[in-house]
């Protein structure tokens, strides 16, 4: 195995929720919607497939074909899946991508939400011209996948129309991807806490502040996101290394980011904020760190 290979490797290509945000104010942080790239065991895992799966894709045309990926969707919401015809290696045949997601409460699966967000009126070029092959799983709540040496376990999260949480583990590492969630008011979610119970990183939803979440005007009560400081709640009680505030709202400069970044390493020192081109590479505990 090559040094590479035995990294679990994450980097972020989209951390913004709700709608794209490119502009002067959000150029340190990113304005394109959530999509997040994992190695680790020799498989490449993708997970939602917002506008930052566009520039992923174009990352991945100077590398050697053909190309295998998983995907995996937390839920369909639009900042989640628009990426995906944009996804330029899905139209180059002789690549595969598995592409996973849970059954919508309409019955709907992950191939027909896809297939359906890809027909007139709605987008010129129907899925069908995809030259890749596509494979679509049903994901089963609650069950553990296995990539590999990988396994990924789900949990259902708090979200209007329901969305799904991931945890990826290699080699005695731990990943949890925690989006789009809302906090329970009067304690911390259980299936959170099992997501991300003692990871070596959580990537959780984090999208307002508690004053924003409850301000008496323009509540966000309901609106399926949590806070920085419900998040920091969530990593200290789950005990976890290092935690990351994820799916910015889109109003948040960069300027604003900066200051909640501050507070949160105020009360957690391993916490930061999700940025556009980030990586985030963790070593196996069984495998002495070079100095």
């Amino acid at each position: 195995m090559s040094e590479q290979q035995s990294r679990f490797k994450v980097k972020f290509w989209g951390v913004r929720g709700s709608i794209p945000c490119p502009g002067a104010e959000t150029v340190r942080y990113g304005g394109n919607t959530p999509c997040v790239e994992m190695q680790a065991g020799g498989q490449r895992l993708i997970f939602d497939g917002g506008t930052g799966l566009r520039v992923l894709g174009q990352s991945l045309l100077s590398q050697k074909m053909p190309l295998e990926a998983h995907i995996f969707f937390t839920h369909t919401h639009w900042d989640h899946i628009q990426g995906f015809p944009f996804f330029t290696p899905a139209f180059i045949g002789g690549n595969c991508f598995h592409i996973y997601g849970a059954i919508a409460p309409n019955g709907a699966t992950i191939k027909q939400r896809h297939h359906d967000q890809m027909l007139h009126p709605n987008f010129p070029v129907p899925i069908q011209v995809m030259q890749s092959e596509l494979c679509f799983h049903d994901v089963t709540i609650g069950e553990t996948i296995e990539i590999g040496e990988v396994a990924i376990a789900s949990a259902k999260l708090n979200h209007p129309g329901e969305a799904v949480g991931y945890r990826v583990m290699w080699e005695g590492l731990a990943v949890a991807y925690v989006t789009d969630t809302e906090h329970f008011p009067d304690h911390l979610d259980p299936n959170v806490l099992r997501l991300a119970d003692h990871a070596d990183l959580l990537i959780i939803d984090a999208c307002y502040t508690d004053e924003e979440y409850n301000h008496p005007k323009t509540s966000k009560v309901g609106w399926g996101h949590s806070t920085w400081q419900e998040a920091v709640k969530v990593a200290e009680a789950a005990h976890v290394k290092q935690l990351i505030i994820f799916h910015h709202d889109p109003l948040h400069t960069d300027d604003f980011l900066d200051s909640i970044g501050a507070q949160v390493q105020a009360v957690f020192p391993q916490g930061a904020l999700a940025q556009e081109g980030k990586t985030i590479e963790l070593i196996p505990p069984t495998q002495p760190e070079k100095i």
